[in-house]
């Protein structure tokens, strides 16, 4: 490292990782950026997904219209603003951002032990559910 130029402390380092997560754990407090979430694990690495039906959970269908304008001024916003999405307006599409991964990476552990997840947290998740079954198929 050049003279004069000092590395982060550990203490800054720390903070800026408890940033990351409190980010991460906001942007998964809310269903519509969690379907969107999963939506783009789906999806191939450089596609974009439409919306609002890819941010929809299947088994609880929003009213369409409120649906879009919570997305336009709410939830991509928030989500591109951390770097886990962009997005278009014309047509509604987002795709993956480059700091997709660090939300990203909570999908695939949750997906990972999905057969030990309490069923009042999986019931319901199509996508939890399928991993659950796979799990149990596997045994």
């Amino acid at each position: 490292m050049p003279f004069g130029i000092m590395a982060p402390s550990h203490h800054e380092n720390g903070e800026r990782v408890s940033e990351r997560w409190n980010a991460v754990f906001e942007a998964l407090s809310s269903e519509p950026r969690r379907q969107l979430i999963v939506s783009l694990l789906d999806a191939e690495a450089n596609e974009p997904v439409p919306l609002p039906e890819s941010a929809v959970m299947s088994n609880v269908p929003p009213d369409p219209e409120t649906l879009r304008l919570e997305l336009h001024h709410v939830h991509l916003p928030m989500l591109a603003e951390l770097g886990f999405i962009t997005w278009e307006t014309d047509p509604l599409v987002a795709a993956r951002g480059p700091q997709f991964d660090e939300v990203a990476v909570v999908f695939e552990a949750f997906h990972e032990v999905a057969s030990s997840i309490p069923e009042s947290l999986v019931v319901g998740c199509r996508r939890l559910e399928e991993e659950m079954e796979t799990s149990a198929d596997l045994c």
